[in-house]
């Protein structure tokens, strides 16, 4: 697929975007993935203005579609891969010459199929946050038995606010100049392992909406979070990278997500941004202030039952994403308008009723549109996507699953 910046935004005009989406998987039997081109375009090429001119490398478990990581990697821009687990790295890496790890791995089977082969160590880089992990290698396979392994210090982008307290997630221990230097020399100083790249994830920035709707308050508390968090970050990345070059030549330095590409872009010390959300345009991205992506993947269920004139029974729809249990992460519901979840029931594995002004005009074998909340997990529970162009289904691709793959 080709992903060529478009002139127009169909998903403006809801009633016709999902007119459209309807009638060109008309013959495809529910559930059905569908990706729409022209708004993963749009998606991509937005993504890249807002990146102003800093590389963007593709986050594939936002994805999980090989196809769609590919075309966008063509794009002048985009380039390379954060994978999410090791054996998916693996695999990526039979057609994409450079995928970083975005998480330590102690799988046995992986290391061993990466450190035995010297295109694939060329290939895949492997993220490090403790001498635990690289004991964890060595014990799988020693240095001298092994090609050398490229490792990725992943720096701890937490911010710790004298008001509110932690902020961030739970990552890397490696949080001061001292401690990054540290680990530096550690890595350089020991056989079979070559340092080439920083990466520190600010998901207190990327990941969290500053636009919830209804809470002005907590917008207001995100906004100032955010600017503060990110002050201190780049001052502490900045010093973090000064000091490790010094000590190893790095190829590259990673920060940020679809959800900071403006600010991260603006940290001179970062050479690349990890995004791949955006690309999708899931709900949970409806929330930002500064950029609004277009629904570009959505699935459809069917109506299977009316238990009563006011309601009407989805098969399915229970694909509740990761994280904090709330109702922010159930699909969202985008056509028709005017249909809602049953509280008592919501978004269930089996059924999902229905009620609402629409709930009323729908029948038996009628079909109802949603988003998911967080972009990759979607392709968890589909074997393909249709590819509609707008009213046509131009092709179909696999998903991870689709190509037989299931890697967390």
């Amino acid at each position: 697929m080709k992903l060529v910046r478009p002139t127009d935004q169909p998903w403006l005009t809801p009633a016709a975007y999902w007119g459209a989406m309807t009638e060109a998987t008309a013959s495809l039997d529910t559930p059905i993935g569908a990706l729409n081109l022209t708004a993963l375009a749009h998606n991509a090429h937005t993504m890249l203005d807002r990146a102003a001119g800093t590389t963007i490398r593709v986050a594939s478990k936002s994805l999980r579609v090989r196809s769609v990581v590919e075309s966008v990697l063509a794009l002048p821009g985009f380039a390379g891969v954060l994978a999410y687990t090791l054996p998916e790295a693996l695999w990526l890496a039979e057609t994409v010459d450079d995928v970083v790890v975005g998480y330590p791995s102690v799988d046995a089977a992986g290391i061993r199929a990466l450190a035995r082969s010297a295109a694939l160590s060329r290939r895949v880089t492997l993220m490090v946050d403790s001498v635990d992990q690289l004991d964890a290698i060595d014990a799988i396979l020693p240095p001298g038995t092994r090609e050398s392994v490229r490792v990725c210090l992943e720096l701890d982008a937490s911010w710790q606010s004298k008001l509110i307290g932690f902020t961030g997630v739970y990552r890397s221990p490696v949080h001061s100049v001292d401690q990054a230097v540290a680990l530096a020399r550690h890595i350089v100083d020991r056989r079979g392992f070559d340092l080439v790249g920083i990466m520190a994830y600010e998901a207190q920035i990327a990941g969290v909406t500053n636009r919830p709707p209804g809470r002005p308050v907590r917008a207001r508390l995100v906004d100032w979070m955010q600017r503060s968090s990110f002050a201190e970050l780049s001052e502490r990345r900045s010093a973090v990278v000064s000091a490790v070059r010094e000590i190893a030549p790095l190829e590259f330095v990673n920060g940020g997500g679809t959800g900071s590409l403006e600010r991260t872009a603006s940290d001179s010390s970062v050479t690349e941004i990890a995004a791949g959300s955006g690309l999708f345009g899931p709900h949970l991205f409806d929330g930002y202030s500064h950029f609004s992506p277009a629904p570009a993947a959505a699935f459809a269920l069917s109506v299977v039952r009316k238990p009563r004139p006011e309601l009407a029974t989805l098969l399915g729809g229970g694909w509740i994403a990761s994280g904090p249990p709330a109702p922010d992460r159930m699909p969202q519901l985008v056509w028709p308008q005017g249909v809602s979840f049953v509280p008592r029931e919501g978004a269930g594995e089996v059924q999902s009723p229905l009620r609402g002004p629409a709930a009323r005009g729908l029948g038996v074998g009628d079909r109802v549109w949603l988003r998911h909340t967080k972009a990759g997990e979607l392709s968890e529970h589909l074997n393909e996507f249709a590819l509609v162009d707008g009213s046509t289904v131009v092709d179909t691709v696999p998903t991870y699953r689709g190509e037989g793959n299931a890697f967390l």
